[in-house]
Order: C-alpha cells, then structure tokens, then sequence
C-alpha cells in the first residue's frame, strides 16, 4: 500500500528543514526497500567507538536497515521473532544517530513481532504516533482497521491515517479515475466510524514508482504534482501534531 514510499517522502519532506535532524530506521526486517528508496543501495554500516554509523543521505537525515547488512539486495533474510527482536534492539541500542528531532521508523505490514518490539523498545520515550498508511478498497481497510485496533489496544498514540493511490488523474484529459474503487467509503467513512484522524489522500502518480527505483526525492522530482502537494500538506500536519504533542509534554513536565 506504500508504507515504505510514504516513510521515505516523510523522511525527506521533514528533513528539508535543514535545522532539523532526521532518522529513518528501517525494520522491515525480510522486505528492506528504504536503501533503494533512499539512493542507499550497495552502501555499507561503518563501526565506530561510539557504536554502528547510520548512513546519510544528507547532512541531516540518516537512515539505519538491515539492507546494508546483507552481502546482495537479493539475499533472503530467514529469521525467526526473536532474532528479528534482537537485531531492532541493537538498532536502537548500537546506533549512533546523534541528536535527532525526528525519529521514523518504517514497519512491515501487520501487527506481529516488528511492531510489539519496537512500541516496547520505545515505550519510554513518549512515542509521538502512528501513521498509518491504505488504500481505498475494502480488502486494505480491513487490515488497517486490525492495526488501529492494535494501536489501542497497546496504548500507542494514532496520528491519523494516510489513504494512498486514491484516484488517478490523467495528465492527458485530467479526468480521474477510481482505480482502487472505494466500495465501503474509503478511508474517510472509516475514520469518520473508529473517530481517527484522516491526514490526506494522495493520488496515484506513475513518477513516484519511478522516483523510488532510481533512489530520488519524488517530492523534488515532481514539485508540480498533485501527489506532491498532497504529500506537503500530509506532512505539514503530522509536523503540527508532533509540535503540540512536545509542547504539551513540556507542560505536563
């Protein structure tokens, strides 16, 4: 559905503040595409005094993923929970990010060990949310309705919810078409029923596909897009709720 596309775009869109130090780890643990995402592919982790090295795209925006770890972009990562849970811990633990202001961390789909351990592995920090990314069609609302559910049932914050590929427009006639049709409401009408926070909907753009396969920015690639605003907006949001979400914690403190 494009959580790792959305996770990398966030990543950039934030770091374009160039007062702002950005982190990106990726723990899709068995499906790392945030290096080829990112411009990453075939870097490597470094080992220094004060821990592993996150690779950086740019002064301000490091990211961290067992893809560097692997020999081939095609190697099988063939692990079980605990060895999946033992190599986040060190991500979290051996990584020398510095002083960031932005942590994102890219998740596989579902609700299984990748995600209890890092809600776990964080739960001291205040963990601002979760964004949470679908598309239009029931067959994608229902697994997202299973991840919000988990959301609460764990106790972590849900900063709304991302509905991706919604529409196409052609650049040709501009008329849009439904590709992915929204047969029970979308994402709208099911955060408007589980009261959650709709962030935006972006639609579908052949340039974002091409932008991550070649490891750029589709947000500089393609600024005239209508995905692009759509991105800008859904990140100026996610900004505004972590801002409050600081400033109300200073206040509590």
């Amino acid at each position: 559905v494009g959580k790792s596309t959305f996770s990398a775009l966030l990543a950039q869109g934030l770091a374009a503040d160039e007062a702002k130090q950005v982190a990106l780890l990726d723990i899709d643990i068995c499906g790392p595409s945030i290096p080829k995402m990112m411009g990453l592919e075939g870097e490597q982790v470094h080992q220094s005094g004060s821990g592993w090295s996150p690779v950086y795209v740019e002064e301000n925006l490091g990211v961290m993923s067992v893809g560097f770890l692997l020999s081939s972009p095609d190697d099988a990562v063939i692990w079980r929970g605990p060895k999946k849970n033992g190599l986040i811990k060190q991500f979290l633990r051996d990584v020398d990010w510095g002083e960031i202001d932005y942590l994102i961390v890219d998740t596989p789909p579902g609700t299984s060990d990748e995600h209890l351990s890092i809600v776990q592995y964080l739960s001291a920090t205040r963990i601002d949310g979760a964004v949470i990314i679908t598309t239009p069609q029931e067959v994608s609302l229902q697994d997202v309705r299973k991840e919000i559910n988990f959301c609460h049932k764990v106790k972590l914050p849900i900063i709304g919810v991302v509905e991706n590929m919604s529409g196409f427009v052609c650049p040709k006639c501009k008329n849009e078409s439904q590709i992915f049709p929204p047969t029970t409401g979308g994402a709208e009408k099911m955060c408007q029923n589980l009261n959650v926070s709709l962030l935006g909907k972006v639609p579908l753009d052949p340039q974002i596909g091409k932008s991550c396969d070649k490891g750029q920015s589709f947000l500089s690639e393609a600024p005239e897009s209508p995905a692009t605003s759509s991105y800008r907006n859904i990140i100026h949001r996610i900004q505004e709720y972590c801002d409050q979400h600081h400033f109300h914690e200073e206040k509590i403190i």
